[in-house]
């Protein structure tokens, strides 16, 4: 009879053991199973920041016709170093003066019913993309090109610019993120919860030029005209993640 105890001791100790390791795995599956399951809020939001322009960009060329290729590049050269030389005198350094396009192309007669159409001369343009920092000199720069050039100026492309806008490009970004910020935090009170840490953070940012208007442009053949330069925005847009907690 005796021989039996020892028996019924070792199969406690194994339900014993079997016990505390049954708790042991139940106490691990309260765990999440899935971390990429966390509850998250995510919110868009925006920054805008103005700024004065402080350069001028503008396309000036000169468009030249010629009964062969010759007459045509050779009236175009001539123009666009008028121009050139008008544009330097007026105060801009030649370092930011830069030419742009060069074009030559035919042009051709109207064909005869059941004809063809020939070449009756060439057509050749020159461009340089000018940059204008000094903005008190713009209006005389401009219209020291168009009387230089003739009627044969064209202008294109007027545009003003901050030539460094890295300050407003923070700024914006800042505001951007802090409008992120309190949107969460208003997310996250409505539904009980607390922001935790960033999980992602997705940016577009958009730049705005303020442009010349057509009625400028033209008008500048005429005559020197006001060139107001406006302002410049600077806006960015912010994508945020937050996790919940």
């Amino acid at each position: 009879m005796r021989s039996g105890r020892p028996i019924a001791r070792v199969a406690c100790a194994l339900t014993g053991s079997a016990l505390v390791l049954a708790l042991a795995v139940g106490c691990g599956s309260d765990e999440p199973s899935d971390p990429g399951n966390q509850r998250s809020v995510t919110v868009v939001g925006n920054g805008e920041v103005k700024g004065a322009p402080d350069t001028l960009r503008a396309d000036l060329g000169v468009e030249a016709t010629g009964d062969d290729v010759s007459g045509a590049i050779n009236s175009a050269n001539a123009s666009i170093q008028a121009l050139t030389d008008a544009v330097v005198n007026a105060g801009v350094p030649r370092e930011d003066v830069q030419t742009q396009q060069v074009t030559l192309t035919p042009d051709y007669s109207t064909p005869s019913p059941g004809g063809s159409s020939a070449i009756t001369g060439y057509r050749a343009t020159n461009s340089l993309r000018v940059e204008i920092h000094d903005l008190a000199k713009a209006s005389d720069v401009l219209t020291a090109a168009v009387n230089a050039g003739g009627d044969a100026t064209r202008i294109s492309n007027v545009s003003f610019v901050i030539d460094d806008d890295s300050e407003l490009v923070t700024n914006a970004r800042e505001q951007a993120f802090n409008d992120a910020r309190e949107r969460a935090q208003q997310y996250a009170g409505l539904s009980g919860d607390e922001l935790g840490k960033v999980l992602t953070i997705d940016e577009t940012t958009s730049g705005q030029e303020v442009s010349a208007s057509d009625q400028m442009r033209s008008a500048m053949v005429d005559a020197a005209v006001p060139l107001e330069p406006g302002q410049q925005t600077v806006s960015f847009k912010v994508t945020v993640k937050w996790q919940l907690k």
